[in-house]
């Protein structure tokens, strides 16, 4: 299991409809994100900035999974409008770095 830290941030204004969209995902991008190997998914906001936690088998895997899903790509679509930069799925992100942990 991998645990991976991303920052996104968010269009000026956007921020209650960020939080109205995320009240409830779709059911079909629900399933997708899980049969990617997805057991959680985190998403805390201050301000425009968004901090995810996402919890999965194999992040690499399950980034090319959902890519071109037919349940993600509507999602993505939504998501470019609210988003300062859009996640086009093309790069080998690896999250943020871990500096530290409390053992």
């Amino acid at each position: 299991m991998e645990r991976i830290a991303l920052h996104t941030r968010l269009k000026p204004g956007r921020e209650a409809e960020y939080d109205a969209v995320h009240a409830r995902i779709p059911e079909d991008l629900d399933a997708a994100m899980r049969m990617a190997g997805v057991s959680s998914w985190r998403i805390w906001r201050d301000g425009l900035d968004l901090f995810h936690v996402v919890e999965a088998d194999d992040y690499a895997a399950m980034r090319r999974f959902l890519a071109s899903h037919p349940a993600n790509l509507p999602w993505q679509t939504q998501m470019a409008e609210l988003l300062d930069v859009q996640d086009d799925y093309s790069g080998t992100d690896r999250g943020i770095a871990q500096v530290w942990e409390l053992p």
